[in-house]
């Protein structure tokens, strides 16, 4: 028999990782950072909350960030997740790879929608504020095949 799994999502931290996104991450089964964490510190925090899947982003440089993936599968209950940081760079088609969750960040624009069957989504920038836009996450909530995605302005 399934559980609700809720899956934290977070992108664009760019080496701050916001009390705010703390608390709101708290208490998820999983994590998914789609890049520009800046600094494995942040890693390290969000570890301390639940497993973390990572994905490396264009300003995601060193020895550290070398060892992260630029796109990366992760599979909850029934459902594959499939994290890369820009959308551009996509290399698959997802809904032949039957990958049911797209999370990407980049933009620092919070958004979702649903293509082909997909579902994709930014939770928007979790770190220093960018012109106008929102500090945002989101999350995931999976029971089996079922997926509901809830995008949250933190600030």
């Amino acid at each position: 028999m399934s559980a609700l799994r809720r899956v934290g999502l977070i992108s664009d931290t760019h080496d701050l990782l916001r009390p705010e996104a703390r608390d709101y991450l708290a208490g998820c089964d999983a994590i998914v950072h789609a890049g520009d964490i800046c600094n494995l510190a942040v890693l390290t925090e969000l570890r301390a909350i639940a497993p973390v899947t990572a994905v490396r982003g264009n300003n995601d440089r060193g020895t550290w960030a070398e060892r992260l993936p630029v796109h990366e599968f992760l599979r909850i209950e029934d459902v594959w997740i499939y994290a890369i940081h820009d959308l551009a760079q996509i290399d698959i088609d997802p809904a032949a790879a039957q990958v049911g969750v797209v999370v990407h960040g980049h933009s620092h624009q919070p958004s979702s929608s649903l293509r082909d069957g997909v579902l994709f989504v930014n939770p928007g920038s979790a770190g220093p504020r960018r012109f106008e836009l929102p500090i945002s996450c989101g999350e995931l909530l999976i029971h089996g095949r079922s997926v509901a995605v809830r995008l949250r302005t933190l600030i």
